[in-house]
């Protein structure tokens, strides 16, 4: 009788019953293995077929029978492979990778845990587990799955680095870690870091050193242009000796003294790379330069003359930055002069070319001051032709007209009989109180405001002027002359800085309505009305 025939379920059978027969075959198959010592190795001994009936039954019966007994069964009786089968069927994943992690066939659990209903926390749960056993088939995994958080695995990566590795032998963790640096643009500070530090761990420090230079986040919009912290790698690398790191560090950190300070202990042409990166701060890189130019000065070991040439070398290298007098004080005091005559010589010619060349400047400058002086002179003495018949630009009345014609604009006194007015260079003219009137009128509020107070002032000081003095000059009204000078030199400024016709003053007012809101009441007799033809009457007229 065949073991499917034997256990077709009958549901009217109890939980004991089926659990009484599934115990039955179970000691069949153990039977059958103690009787047969080859039954493992032989696939068509009869071992082989009740496996095969067993499995069809556990996939026909999975739904009915219990998980925890069944699977508690299967273990007593030593049925590990059908206990991962039946595991299988009923989704547990976890009993099935853990079962394949023991038998070190990292493959297989790989091939489960990348199944779509495979929950990805159990990738993250095994993952120090499988790299440990099988470093390049969990590597390529990772970078074959999707949605897989590299940070979570950095628990894993951790453990593999800390152990030893051969030297040519490829750094799986580096190498998924580049994959997600480079390839998933991954922004992950931790990600960052962890592969800083094993480039850092590594002999030759070329690799960092691009790692380092390299701006992941150029291009972004108020972004960082790399994700590793700085003091974290400044520290790694101090403490793992990689000084070309840490001085690169340092310049990225704007820490240029200290940068130049470490350099010159690694290499003096990195130190004058370093002082030469600096460019929006000339006190800064002088005195960049001037460390490098003492270090090269006491580091010199050969004869004197030979040290002073190498000397003067650096300074050319310096563009001109440093001169002689500057490394002076790094010699000693003993040195003769003789050696240094051709450089003092050479900036001694370089002081008399700067001295010719501020003098030269300084008479430019004298020069541009008296022509300045010659045309405050000129335009103190600068005068305008007024026509007798010329118009007021607002008024349109006479400039000239007699000054007790109409009333004089507040502020100002009338020169003999004729009423104060301004003219322009491009021959406008205008009464001082039209003018006024039109500038008020055409302005802001505030301008406004600001001229009908100097108005008022200027008047009030006129006033008083005249009370005081009864035609006598006093102490009094003498010293408040001034004041009115500055004040009517003000209300100019104000209303006679352009022409109103010709300035800034007309353009403005093209953006004006031809209408303004306070004559909205003439708006009115300008309609047309039609007409009452009602009350018009024809006439005829004669042929």
């Amino acid at each position: 009788m065949h073991v499917r025939d034997q256990f077709r379920i009958n549901y009217i059978l109890s939980f004991e019953e089926i659990t009484l027969k599934f115990i039955s075959v179970s000691e069949q198959i153990n039977r059958l293995l103690l009787e047969d010592d080859t039954a493992l190795d032989n696939r068509s001994s009869e071992y082989q077929s009740i496996i095969k009936e067993f499995r069809a039954f556990l996939s026909d019966c999975k739904d009915v029978l219990d998980e925890a007994t069944t699977m508690k069964l299967l273990e007593s009786y030593g049925r590990v492979e059908e206990l991962v089968y039946f595991a299988s069927l009923k989704e547990q994943y976890e009993i099935v990778v853990h079962h394949y992690i023991q038998q070190g066939e990292a493959k297989n659990a790989l091939e489960v845990l990348r199944k779509p209903a495979v929950p990805i926390d159990l990738q993250y749960k095994f993952a120090p587990d499988l790299i440990m056993l099988d470093a390049y088939e969990t590597v390529e995994s990772w970078m074959t799955t999707n949605n897989l958080n590299p940070r979570k695995l950095i628990p894993a990566m951790m453990r593999y680095s800390s152990e030893p590795h051969a030297k040519n032998e490829t750094h799986e963790v580096i190498k998924y870690l580049e994959f997600c640096v480079h390839r998933l643009h991954n922004e992950d500070p931790g990600v960052h870091n962890l592969l800083l530090s094993l480039y850092a761990k590594q002999e030759d420090d070329s690799t960092l050193l691009r790692f380092l230079q390299c701006k992941f986040g150029k291009g972004r919009e108020n972004g960082p242009e790399f994700f590793y912290d700085p003091k974290y790698a400044l520290r790694l690398c101090l403490k793992e000796k990689r000084m070309r790191a840490c001085v690169h560090i340092y310049s990225m950190m704007s820490m240029h003294e200290e940068a130049v300070a470490l350099a010159l202990q690694v290499d003096p042409e990195l130190a004058m790379a370093e002082a030469d990166k600096v460019e929006d701060d000339e006190e800064l890189r002088k005195k960049l330069w001037l460390m490098v130019a003492k270090h090269v000065v006491e580091q010199e070991k050969g004869a004197k003359r030979e040290n002073i040439r190498k000397a003067i070398a650096f300074l050319k290298e310096t563009d001109g930055l440093l001169k002689i007098e500057d490394i002076l004080p790094f010699f000693p005091d003993f040195a003769l002069i003789d050696d240094f005559k051709e450089a003092i010589c050479s900036s001694l010619e370089d002081y008399n070319k700067q001295i010719e060349q501020l003098k030269q400047e300084m008479n430019d400058a004298t020069h541009g001051a008296d022509n300045i002086r010659n045309d405050i002179s000129a335009l103190a003495q600068r005068y305008a032709v007024i026509d007798r018949d010329e118009d007021c630009g607002i008024c349109r009345r006479k400039i000239l007209t007699m000054g007790g014609d109409y009333r004089m604009a507040r502020g100002y006194t009338s020169v003999g009989p004729m009423a104060p007015f301004y003219v322009f260079p491009c021959g406008h003219a205008f009464h001082a109180h039209c003018l006024i009137a039109h500038v008020t009128r055409s302005t802001n509020e505030t301008q406004a405001e600001y001229i009908l107070d100097l108005q008022k002032q200027l008047t009030l000081l006129g006033s008083e002027s005249r009370k005081d003095s009864n035609g006598v000059l006093t102490d009094d009204s003498i010293t408040s002359m001034p004041p009115t000078d500055k004040l009517r030199s003000q209300l100019d400024d104000a209303v006679a800085s352009e022409c109103p016709f010709c300035g800034d003053l007309m353009i403005r007012e093209i953006s004006l309505p031809f209408i303004a809101p306070e004559e909205a009441h003439q708006v009115s007799s300008w309609e047309i009305k039609p007409l009452n033809l009602a009350n018009q009457r024809s006439f005829s007229l004669p042929a």
